[in-house]
């Protein structure tokens, strides 16, 4: 009797432990909106000296659907001096049975080049496979000891929406007698919160059972919603070199001691260069002049050598190359400035469609971007170095509204990029528009864009004329297009604006209903749909402020006549400003349209009076006006 218990024992033993992970065990609450679990991503790191971090990596992820594969590919990015080692993948079905298993061996080893071509000691280890079925569940674990301790990973409980997450453990173990900070964020929306358990010198932070944020309409960036910590050690290395990170200023001599001053000597051939431009004028008119020649002779390839990839090269490989990443063109900049004895500073910043900011409190290593500022008694000046069309002192919404980490020899100093208000974000149209008895209109419009609207059509500039049609039919696809012509393109790089006009043909614009002709009043609006929603479980973001102003005069068929037109439109609300107003002349008819909206992250229970603002203004640029035959 007891043999067989102990046998029956084992069995269920076994049975067990070869069915980790099966979905089943899933709460149903982390499958909503999710096509990846996190089941589990376990991380220690142990610091055992000022150039020695170990890392030890465990992540389980369940796929619920083909929509999640590139949630859960299995990599490991690492880098020159990096010592990867027990590396073990393991594949589970949906009743968590094994499928397959892999080790390192089974791993390609590849440049880590997703920007293209560009020289850099940056590689990454890869492992394709592809599941024939859903869901399946990876089990992915490995080790890497890394000499570089200025960087340790933010604690966060995932990265993107439509993941969740039932267990994640950060557990920092420091054993280097160098003193360790941390910084909790709380989550401003309380979606989650984080637990803390301080053992002296082994801390550990966990997150558990965060729902996955659906990935629904006009979302912040989950960094805005997800609570995070931040680490730094008082004493760090990089590639060999060693400083302190106790202040920005501390931080920043020793960033301009060793990441700026040893690649800032200028050459003969870049003396001769500047001398060769004759510059003149105020401080303002020569770095333009610099700035533009820069921009003339160089283009942007990334390269990631030197220091961690963190030093620029030098500013005389630029200038005979002619090429640099964001790093080695923004010293060149500042070393053409330097030699025309004007002064600027190189600044470090985090480059994202959403806005992040250093925390003045918390001095860290980061930033994936460097761009140059020139301070004159007009104000600041800012360079963006990577573009060879972007206007002279202007930055785009991936650089303005956040701070910068400004490197000087006395350390660093957090200074604001500007903040484009909703005037400067601008699209201006005006459009000659004649109407026919066969339900088309053709004609002119005249463009023009300044802001972040400036850079929404600067991708104009990289196409041929053919594909610049084929981008204003998809553009504009509120019109049934049979002809379209641009022409006059300008991207004027002096004052940030890109203008252009547009000679057209659009069939089916009104309709005829027996003797009229009916038609909406704004040609050329937003066909965005807006829904609301009672269950909107987060805040709303609207991303940039901006105003459009259109005058649009209708030449109507010489046999017609006004008979209808709509009432003047205005709406005002905490989101924005709309007006459309209408006017009759003789057998012509001017209608303008003002939109201004508002940015801002907006809570939840607003989100359908937005909803509601958008409809009316929907209402507004498709208000009918008609024509009678005479």
């Amino acid at each position: 009797m007891m043999k067989i218990l102990v046998i029956g024992a084992l069995s269920t033993a076994s049975i067990y432990f070869a069915q980790t992970y099966p979905v089943s065990a899933i709460p149903e609450n982390l499958k909503k909106n999710a096509d990846v679990v996190i089941r589990k991503d376990f991380t220690t790191v142990l610091i055992n000296k000022i150039d020695e971090i170990k890392y030890q990596y465990n992540t389980v992820t369940t796929v619920l659907n083909k929509d999640g594969d590139s949630k859960a590919l299995i990599y490991i990015p690492y880098k020159k001096g990096d010592n990867i080692s027990d590396v073990k993948v393991t594949v589970y079905d949906e009743s968590g049975k094994k499928v397959k298993s892999f080790s390192k061996s089974d791993f390609g080893d590849f440049a880590n080049n997703a920007q293209g071509v560009f020289y850099s000691d940056n590689r990454i280890l890869a492992l394709s496979y592809t599941s024939a079925y859903y869901p399946y569940t990876v089990d992915f674990s490995y080790q890497r000891t890394d000499e570089n301790t200025i960087f340790i990973p933010d604690f966060v409980p995932f990265s993107s929406p439509n993941e969740s997450l039932e267990e994640a453990q950060f557990k920092i173990i420091n054993k280097s007698g160098i003193d360790l900070r941390t910084k909790t964020y709380p989550s401003k929306y309380n979606y989650t919160s984080l637990s803390i358990a301080d053992n002296g010198n082994e801390k550990t932070y966990s997150y558990k059972n965060v729902p996955a944020i659906d990935d629904v309409l006009m979302l912040p960036k989950p960094e805005k919603i997800l609570p995070k910590v931040s680490f730094a050690l008082s004493k760090f290395n990089l590639e060999g070199k060693q400083g302190t990170l106790n202040n920005w200023t501390d931080f920043g001599t020793w960033y301009y001691t060793n990441l700026v001053e040893p690649v800032s000597a200028s050459t003969p051939a870049i003396k001769a260069e500047v001398a060769a431009l004759k510059l003149a004028g105020s401080t303002e008119d020569k770095v333009k002049k610099l700035y533009q020649y820069m921009q003339s002779k160089t283009r942007y390839i990334f390269v990631g050598l030197g220091i961690g990839g963190w030093l620029p090269m030098f500013p005389e490989e630029v200038q005979k190359k002619g090429y640099g990443d964001c790093k080695g063109l923004t010293n060149y900049m500042k070393t053409l400035l330097n030699e025309a004895g004007i002064p600027s500073h190189y600044c470090v910043i985090n480059s994202s469609s959403s806005q992040i900011s250093f925390d003045p409190d918390f001095p860290s290593m980061g930033g994936n971007h460097a761009i140059l500022m020139v301070p004159t008694e007009k104000g600041n000046i800012w360079l963006e170095n990577t573009s060879q069309q972007t206007a002279f002192n202007h930055l785009d919404y991936s650089t303005t509204d956040r701070n910068v980490l400004a490197v000087t020899k006395k350390g660093i100093e957090l200074i604001n990029t500007p903040t484009y208000t909703a005037e400067q974000n601008r699209e201006k149209q005006i459009l000659k528009i004649n109407l026919t008895e066969d339900n088309s209109i053709n004609g002119e419009i005249q463009f023009a864009y300044t802001g972040s609207q400036y850079d929404n059509n600067l991708p104009y500039t990289y196409l041929s004329p053919k594909e610049r049609i084929e981008a204003m039919k998809k553009r504009f696809d509120v019109l049934n297009f049979e002809k379209v012509e641009m022409k006059d393109f300008v991207n004027d790089k002096d004052h940030a604006v890109v203008k252009f006009t547009m000679d057209f043909k659009a069939n089916n614009y009104s309709k005829t209903t027996g003797e009229n002709l009916i038609f909406r009043a704004v040609p050329i609006f937003t066909n965005n749909y807006y829904k609301s929603d009672e269950n909107r479980e987060l805040p709303f973001e609207v991303g940039q402020s901006f105003e459009d102003e259109y005058e649009i005069d209708f030449i109507i068929p010489k046999n017609y006549k006004i008979d209808e037109v709509p009432e003047n439109v205005t709406v005002n609300s905490e989101f924005g400003t709309y007006k459309l107003t209408v006017l009759k002349n003789g057998e012509s008819l001017k209608v303008t349209r003002f939109i201004k909206v508002n940015k801002g992250i907006f809570p939840k229970e607003k989100y359908n009076d937005y909803v509601s603002f958008r409809k009316k203004t929907l209402n507004g640029d498709n208000s009918k006006i008609l024509l009678t035959k005479i």
